[in-house]
Parts: structure tokens; C-alpha cells; sequence
């Protein structure tokens, strides 16, 4: 739910706009003219304003100014009649995030464009989230194999260098990719990620690049896509050896020219974006397959950097396994959590295949069965024949986590199941999550909803 304030001095405008963000579950208020909408501003906080252009006393492309000036975290979308396409332009050109034409064609057409800028608005706060998280955001506690990693995110970070971060699933990419955002001279601007194995070629193709009213069925309206809304800050593009060919063709081109058009478009679009991308997998065996285009590999590997395993960083596992459960205690509403020295022995002499994440999900798991604030070796599920995360190796985890639970005798693969409608369910219908909390990938997830049929 967002705060929303609607100035307009047609009454009926006013009130089709109103219900049609109120069905949405956002808080309207209205304003007859500008001057009223600039004292309501100065007396409460919003989220968004949509403004007419043409009202009177104070004018929309004025309100929009001081809006500017006093509240820049507030988005703006304007209101302008059709045949004004000189007022919209100086209104995008002043800072507006959007205009529409009146009469708003319809309630659909609004309310996506609003979700759009309220999205655009939870990006660019990014900002103060991570200052405000900044003494948190630690990469190492001095394990020798993160010192090269360190040093190279500390020395890239300041240039316009496109990175390829490059390790097993759960090391902790996003993590560097957020880190060196941080650290640039982009850290003022939005922070979009885009996970390529999480949509179909069809829907990535208009996350990345956006679309235009009518380019295909359902496109009831234009929608900006993740490049532009990461204007002027860095793009992580994750899992990108997951993307199809002709995704990669077009992704090469933006990354040479710099600029891009919207699906079913046809003006230019600049992209002035940091560009990090991220992947499991080994893009050179997969260009000798044909699979991954050499050209593209070339301009994402400009300063290639590898994370290692949690394994390979042993130093690091006490004070990461400390730090993770101060935040999961958080999430729970259990502050005070902590380790047993016994509790703390075992996660250290585990392989961890499943790296971070497999050692987040295995804390939070203990941190629900323990009853007090100490989480003890009890609490612990860590499977000795763990191996890096499969398709096969679900079946087991599903079964070994159902240990003891009283189900009847039934199959691996109703076991499986059982598990990956537990993850959703717990997840809110998450799937990135729930794939994570299963200690699997993502597509190996959608791969098991088409297999037992619970799209």
C-alpha cells in the first residue's frame, strides 16, 4: 500500500482516480487545484503524486518543480490532454516519471503505470537501505581466499568496468554486486537485479527492455523496463549463462551501443547503466558448445572475478554463521539468538555444498526448533552425504527432512512434493525463495513444477 495524492479540479477525474487506486489498496487523498495540493504535501508525507498539468492558481508542471526541489524522493506522473504532447515533454523533462492522457483510457492502464512508479521509487531508495545497512554489508572476516576478492571489488569498483562475477550457486554474488554498487560513484542511483533463469525468454526480454502499448497480448499499456529504471545505476544481471540465444544477441547490442529500444518500439533509448553480471555455470565450456556467444562472453568478462566456496573460507564461517543468525533472529522476532560452542564446532567441520545459502537455511531451520536463545548441535540438521544441490538430490533432502515427521509410507517423489509445497507455503509463494530455502536452483525448481504439474 502506498500514499497517493491525486490533484486535479474535475471532481469526476478526481473520484475515477481515487476508487481506482483506493481498489488497489493504496491511501488517496485529493486536492482541487495546485495550491491546495502543495499544502497538503508540506503537511503530510507521500509516495506518489499524480498532478494535472492545466489547473488553476498553482499548475501541475509548477507543483511538479517544487516537488523537485522539496521532496525529490517523491514520484510524480502527470495528467495532460490529449494533443499536449509539448506540456508532457517539459514535464518529463522537469522530472515526472510518467504522463498519461485524459481521459485515462482505463483503471488498468493507471494502476500500472503507478505500480511502475512506485516501483521506480523502492529502487532508488535502495540508497539509503544500504547506507543505512552499510556497517552489515561484510564480504570477508579475513579468510586468505577472500583477500583477492576484496581487493578487486575495492579497485573496479570506482571505474565504469563491466563484472563478471563468477562462482557456485549461493557464494554470495548478489552480495558482491550489491558491495561494489556500494563502493562506485553509482551509489546515489538505483540498484536493479533481473534473475535470467527466473522468467520465460518472452516475459525476460520486456523486464529487461520494456514494452510499448499493444506490442503483444496483455500489453494494455507502455511499461518501462529494468534497464531504464536503472538509470544511472548499476544493472546486476544474474544467472546469465540461463540466457537464450537470441536474448544474447540483443543483450550484446546494448552492451556495445549503450542504447536499446522498448518490445514493439521504435524510439532509441540510452542505457546509461553499470553493468555486473553473474553466473554458476562455465561460459567457455559453454561457447565451445555454441551455447553462449563468444562476442558476449568478451564484453561481460571485462574484470572477471571468481568468489570461492564457503569451504574454501573457513575463517570466515564463525562470525558469517554469528551474523546470520542476528538476522534471522530478527525475522522471527527473537533477538538474542546465538550458537553453543558445540552448535558452532559442527557448522565448521561441515563441507557446506550448498555455500551460503545452504548455511542460512540450515541456521534458520535451528532457529525455529530451538525453543530459548541458544541454538545448540540438537538443533542442527546437517546431512554427512550433502553433495552440491541436483535434481536428485531434492528427493533426499525432502525425505531426510520429513525424518521422524509421522507420513505414511509414499514414494521419493511424493516426498519431494510434500517438500516443495511446504517451501512455497512458507514462502509465501516465493519461488525464488523457496528453491533457496530447498537449497536448490531456481530452474531446477520450475522444472519440477512442469514435471508434477503444480504451475
Amino acid at each position: 500500500m502506498a500514499r497517493i495524492l491525486v490533484a486535479d479540479d474535475e471532481e469526476g477525474v478526481r473520484s475515477f482516480l481515487a476508487e481506482a487506486l483506493e481498489y488497489e489498496g493504496h491511501a488517496v487523498t485529493t486536492a482541487a487545484d495546485g495550491d491546495e495540493a502543495a499544502r497538503l504535501l508540506a503537511k503530510q508525507g507521500v509516495d506518489l503524486l499524480l498532478t494535472d498539468l492545466k489547473m488553476p492558481g498553482l499548475d501541475g508542471l509548477a507543483l511538479l518543480r517544487k516537488v523537485r526541489e522539496e521532496q525529490p524522493d517523491v514520484e510524480v506522473i502527470v495528467l495532460t490532454a490529449v494533443g499536449s504532447v509539448e506540456s508532457a515533454v517539459a514535464a518529463m523533462k522537469a522530472g515526472a516519471f510518467e504522463y498519461l492522457t485524459k481521459p485515462v483510457s482505463s483503471p488498468a492502464e493507471l494502476r500500472l503505470t503507478v505500480a511502475r512508479a512506485l516501483e521506480r521509487r523502492s529502487l532508488l531508495n535502495f540508497k539509503a537501505e544500504a547506507r543505512h545497512s552499510a556497517g552489515e554489508v561484510v564480504l570477508s572476516w579475513g579468510a586468505p581466499a577472500m583477500g583477492p576478492v576484496v581487493e578487486a571489488l575495492r579497485k573496479v569498483a570506482p571505474t565504469q568496468a563491466t563484472v563478471l562475477l563468477v562462482g557456485e550457486s549461493g557464494t554470495g554474488k548478489e552480495v558482491a554486486a550489491r558491495a561494489l554498487h556500494q563502493q562506485s560513484e553509482r551509489a546515489d542511483g538505483p540498484f536493479v537485479a533481473v534473475n535470467c533463469a527466473a522468467l520465460t525468454e518472452t516475459l525476460l526480454e520486456s523486464e529487461l527492455f520494456g514494452h510499448e502499448k499493444g506490442a503483444f497480448t496483455g500489453a494494455v499499456a507502455q511499461r518501462r523496463g529494468r534497464i531504464e529504471l536503472a538509470q544511472g545505476g548499476t544493472f546486476f544481471l544474474d544467472e546469465v549463462g540461463e540466457l537464450k540465444a537470441e536474448l544474447q544477441a540483443k543483450l550484446l547490442r546494448v552492451l556495445q551501443e549503450r542504447r536499446f529500444e522498448r518490445v514493439g518500439g521504435t524510439r532509441t533509448l540510452e542505457a546509461d547503466v553499470r553493468w555486473v553480471a553473474a553466473t554458476n555455470r562455465d561460459l567457455r565450456a559453454m561457447m565451445a558448445r555454441g551455447e553462449f556467444r563468444e562476442d558476449l562472453y568478451h564484453r561481460l568478462a571485462v574484470f572477471p572475478i571468481r568468489l570461492p566456496a564457503l569451504r574454501e573460507r573457513r575463517e570466515d564461517l564463525k562470525p558469517l554463521s554469528e551474523l546470520l543468525l542476528k538476522r534471522i533472529g530478527e525475522e522471527l522476532g527473537r533477538p538474542g539468538l546465538r550458537l553453543s560452542p558445540e552448535a558452532s564446532a559442527r557448522l565448521e567441520d561441515f563441507p557446506w555444498p550448498g555455500n551460503v545459502r545452504e548455511l542460512r537455511n540450515a541456521l534458520e531451520r535451528a532457529a525455529i526448533l530451538a525453543d530459548g536463545t541458544l541454538v545448540e548441535s540438537r538443533h542442527l540438521y546437517l546431512d554427512p552425504t550433502s553433495a552440491p544441490a541436483s535434481e536428485d538430490a531434492l528427493g533426499a533432502r525432502a525425505a531426510a527432512s520429513l525424518e521422524g515427521a509421522r507420513v505414511p509410507d509414499t514414494t521419493l517423489e511424493a516426498l519431494e512434493r510434500m517438500a516443495i509445497e511446504q517451501a512455497i507455503a512458507v514462502e509465501g509463494g516465493n519461488r525464488k525463495r523457496a528453491a533457496q530455502r530447498l537449497g536448490i536452483g531456481l530452474r531446477t525448481l520450475y522444472d519440477k513444477l512442469r514435471r508434477y504439474g503444480m504451475q
